[in-house]
Formats: C-alpha cells, sequence, structure tokens
C-alpha cells in the first residue's frame, strides 16, 4: 500500500467555526454522513478536482493512470504514464495537482517513482482535456535510498505555490538521519513555484525559510516528517495540517496556523509522535502533534485528511476527518492548531484500506479504498 506501514442521524453544531461568526458552526463529528459510491478503480490512491473546469474528478490509480470521472459515473483515462513508473507497495503514480489557473494553462502535475524507484515531479500540459505527452518537463528528481516512504503528494497552497510531499527516504528509523538534516529534501514539505527560473526548471519563492541558510536547501518549507503521506490546507483559514506516518508505536497529525508551516520543524527522528525516539537527534524546537493515533489500538498507517467546509456535511462542518489503512473508521476533531485535539470521535462509516481523503472544487469531500472504491461523503438526508 502507497500510504506506508453508513452512519445515523444527527449533527450537533455546539461550537462556533474558528474564524467567527458567521463562518458556520463546527459539527459534533456524529453521524449525518453517509458514503455514496462515485465508481471503483484499480489500487487507487488519490482524488481531486481542478477549479473552474466543470463537473469532472480526477482518480489517481498507482498503477500509472488518472480516470477523469464525470458526475454520471462514466470514466476515461486522463493520462497514463505506466511505462514511466515502478508502481507496487509504497511506489507508483501517488498523486496530481491541477494548477490554479488550469481552466486557462491546461497545467498540471503528477509525483510518482520512476523506474528506478526515484522521486519525480512532472508538470503536463493538456488542452480542451486532452493531454499532450510531448508537453513532459521534469521539475524534480529525488534519489531514494529504500522503497518505502515517498511522500508523494502534490498540493497548491492558498498562496498559489506548489508544495511537494517527501518521507525521511524509507529504511527503518530514518538510518540516514534525514527528518532533520536540512541538506536533504527527504523529510520535508517542499515549496516552490513551478514556473522556470533561467536554468532552473522551477523558482525558489524568496520568503521560504532556509534561502538565506548555509548548507540549507532552499526549497524545504517544513521538516522534521517520517512521511507524510497526506497534508493539506483548509480552504477558509489556510491552516496546515499533515498526516504523518508513524515508525512503531504511534502515528501523529500534526496542525499549524497559517503560514506558521514556514520553517516549522515536526520532530522526526527526534520524537515519534510526542515520544523521544533517537537519542543522537536534537530535539529542540519541535512541534508536538494535535493527535497521536496508537498502533496498540489497530492503527498502522495514518490517512491524513482535511478540515471539511461542505456545509451540507453539518456534523462534519469545520472538523477535521482522518483515518487509518489498517482501522478504516472515519473519525474526526475540532482542529485548533497548536493545541491537543480535545473531541476526537468516530464518525460511522467505515472505508477498507483507506487511502486517501480529496477535495473537491466545492469542498466535496471524497475518501478513497485502495481497495477499488472511491467515495463521496454526502448527507443521510
Amino acid at each position: 500500500m502507497a500510504g506506508g506501514c453508513g452512519g445515523g442521524g444527527g449533527g450537533g453544531t455546539a461550537t462556533e467555526a474558528r474564524g467567527g461568526a458567521g463562518k458556520g458552526k463546527v459539527g459534533d463529528g456524529r453521524g449525518g454522513v453517509r458514503l455514496e459510491e462515485i465508481g471503483s478503480f484499480d489500487a487507487p490512491l488519490y482524488v481531486t478536482q481542478p477549479a473552474d473546469d466543470g463537473p469532472d474528478v480526477y482518480v489517481v490509480e498507482q498503477g500509472g493512470t488518472v480516470e477523469r470521472v464525470t458526475p454520471d459515473g462514466s470514466t476515461s483515462t486522463f493520462l497514463d504514464v505506466s511505462d514511466e513508473i515502478v508502481s507496487g507497495g509504497e511506489q507508483g503514480l501517488l498523486s496530481i495537482a491541477f494548477a490554479p489557473d488550469y481552466a486557462d494553462s491546461g497545467l498540471f502535475y503528477v509525483d510518482y517513482t520512476n523506474r528506478d524507484g526515484d522521486t519525480r515531479v512532472v508538470e503536463y500540459r493538456a488542452e480542451d482535456g486532452e493531454v499532450d505527452p510531448s508537453s513532459a518537463r521534469t521539475l524534480l528528481a529525488v534519489k531514494q535510498p529504500f522503497a518505502n516512504h515517498n511522500g508523494g503528494l502534490l498540493l497548491f497552497g492558498p498562496d498559489d505555490m506548489l508544495y511537494i510531499g517527501l518521507g525521511d527516504g524509507g529504511g527503518g528509523g530514518d538510518p540516514d538521519r534525514n527528518g532533520l538534516d536540512l541538506g536533504t529534501l527527504l523529510g520535508k514539505i517542499l515549496r516552490i513555484d513551478p514556473a522556470p527560473d533561467g536554468k532552473s526548471p522551477y523558482t525558489i519563492p524568496d520568503d521560504n525559510p532556509f534561502v538565506d541558510e548555509s548548507g540549507a536547501r532552499p526549497e524545504i518549507y517544513s521538516y522534521g516528517l517520517r512521511n507524510p503521506w497526506r497534508f493539506s490546507f483548509d480552504s477558509e483559514t489556510g491552516d496546515l495540517s499533515i498526516g504523518d506516518v508513524g515508525q512503531d508505536a504511534i502515528e501523529e497529525i500534526d496542525l499549524v496556523g497559517r503560514g506558521e508551516g514556514s520553517g516549522a520543524n515536526f520532530g522526526w527522528s527526534a520524537f515519534e509522535g510526542d515520544h523521544r525516539f533517537n537519542e543522537d537527534q536534537d530535539p529542540a524546537g519541535a512541534i508536538p502533534p494535535v493527535l497521536e493515533a496508537l498502533h496498540a489500538d489497530g492503527n498502522c498507517s495514518i490517512t491524513g485528511g482535511l478540515i471539511v467546509r461542505d456545509r451540507s456535511l453539518k456534523s462534519l462542518y469545520g472538523r477535521y476527518v482522518w483515518g487509518d489503512l489498517c482501522v478504516g473508521e472515519l473519525r474526526s476533531f475540532t482542529p485548533v492548531p497548536d493545541r491537543p485535539a480535545s473531541d476526537d470521535v468516530a464518525l460511522g462509516p467505515l472505508v477498507e484500506r483507506l487511502a486517501s481523503f480529496g477535495e473537491g472544487a466545492d469542498g466535496s469531500v471524497y475518501a478513497v479504498s485502495i481497495s477499488g472504491p472511491v467515495y463521496r461523503l454526502v448527507p443521510t438526508n
């Protein structure tokens, strides 16, 4: 699995959403939501939708294809890079991100492990919904020392910059101590402008946190991550949340306010969760998780989610929804940056082998099972 090692009624709205009145009420996370299948796919890993480009959604399949799904459920292959990749385990085609101006530019980006098992971030251009294979342009090439912990999520942030998640390179226990090493891109979230800069295939934003630090890679935005399989930005506040896959005992969710991820250290491998791990790593400045999910409770690989802004999902509105590959139950809590979650509860629906969540352009929330089904979360009524 690439991530690494029907509810009842109700929907209380007792708490004001962060940001004040008029922003909607935070739900209680209990029921009121069911799963509506939009289709079944071959090892799907991610689902997303470009802004301002019609109602179709796009499902990423681990084996190398992106399927376009129309509202009536019919599918067609949008992109096929299966000849370019190695797939299986934690490798394959891992995500797609459409440029904020995709409706005009046709630009989009994919993250995959190539036939040597190394990370590639590649730009393509589509015209009238058809991809031009000759438009492929490699933005980023990262050597992967092991087959696991590839990260793999691409996401445009609220600043229209491209954010790239990379795991620590794999192996057990961060053997190369990459997580806290600012000299490597591994174990980081990167932030770039995909536009070329002279001979460089991308531009490094001037306000990235380490552009002026000797020995540090200027692409780095956040660090101290083991395998940020899925992260997200709140479409209302811009807050950054990260589901970071754990080692032996603890899965974690990190959450910081808008802009506070810049230069943030999330602790791996000095810490696993909020517990000391590698004693030879400096723990100074590490930001603790807002939620820990223990292997002792059956969890094995956290599936980072998102803060729900679909107003039809009253019980989930304003809450962070998440899950775990092995447990499968959808859970949520009220997200407050830098504050431990205090009201994490099970929603009700279960998704077997939960691989990802996704968000539509209209705020719709999707859940992806690597076993095949992709679901839209809809209200029970």
